[in-house]
C-alpha cells in the first residue's frame, strides 16, 4: 500500500489494527496542522522505498478513541507495527533520515 494524502476522518477500531497483519504505519494529525503538513515530503520520501507498507493516516483530536489509545499528545505521531504491535513511534519528525532508519528498523526486526 502506498502513501496516503489526507488525514481520514474514521478510524479503525482498536481491534483492526491490533489483528493487522505484518508491516503498518499509523499516522496521527489533522490535515490543517502546519507540522503535519510540513513533515509530508519526509513521509513520502522514506515510504517511497517501502511500498508493502500499510500507511493508515488517522484524523486525531479531542474525543478521538484511536489517539487516545496510543496517547498521541502532539501530531504528527508516527506508529509503527509490526502485527498489530507497536515497535516504534516518532513525535513530529522533522527528517526524511530519521523517518528511513525507524522504517529500517521495522523491516528488519
Amino acid at each position: 500500500m502506498a502513501y496516503v494524502p489526507t488525514y481520514a476522518e474514521a478510524a479503525p477500531s482498536q481491534e483492526e489494527i491490533d489483528t493487522l497483519p505484518g508491516l503498518a504505519l499509523i499516522e496521527f494529525g489533522a490535515n490543517w496542522c502546519g507540522h503535519c503538513q510540513g513533515a509530508q515530503p519526509a513521509i513520502v520520501a522514506a515510504m517511497a522505498s517501502y511500498p508493502m507498507l500499510r500507511h493508515i493516516k488517522v484524523e486525531d483530536g479531542p474525543g478521538r478513541r484511536l489517539g487516545r489509545s496510543y496517547r498521541v499528545k502532539l501530531w504528527p505521531t508516527l506508529i509503527f507495527l509490526r502485527d498489530g504491535q507497536e515497535s516504534e513511534r516518532l513525535v513530529r519528525p522533522t527528517s526524511e533520515a530519521e523517518i528511513a532508519a525507524a522504517l529500517a528498523r521495522l523491516v528488519s526486526s
